[in-house]
């Protein structure tokens, strides 16, 4: 049996490929940052893009039938809490999802008080 041989350029090439994808597979905090930050875009990028995308494609009317149809959203984070390996991560949209949304209720409602 024959080893394989190894040459400083395939040692430094295996090297490079693995040294930033540690912290996906064995940092602790990967899955709550990735999932809080997941579930803030959830909230309040995606239905702008999906109504801006509507509005491009379709004119207002239509556009405004078809906006409620942004919920189906809501069907990714409880498919990923019903998967056991998705759990954790599922956990952490929702979490993102809702203080997300708690955050801009409140400063719209501090903001509208303030006004009126």
């Amino acid at each position: 049996m024959s080893s394989p041989r190894t040459t400083p350029e395939t040692d430094q090439q295996v090297a490079s490929t693995h040294a930033g994808n540690w912290w996906h597979r064995s940092h602790p905090t990967f899955a709550a940052i990735v999932g809080f930050f997941s579930g803030m875009v959830l909230v309040t990028v995606l239905p702008g893009a999906f109504a801006a995308i509507l509005r491009l494609l379709f004119s207002d009317d239509t556009a405004e039938e078809l906006f409620p149809f942004v919920l189906l959203l809501l069907a990714v984070p409880i498919f990923m809490l019903a998967k056991r390996k998705t759990r954790r991560f599922g956990i952490f949209m929702v979490v993102g999802m809702v203080l997300t949304a708690v955050v801009v209720v409140s400063v719209t409602s501090l903001v509208l008080f303030f006004m009126l």
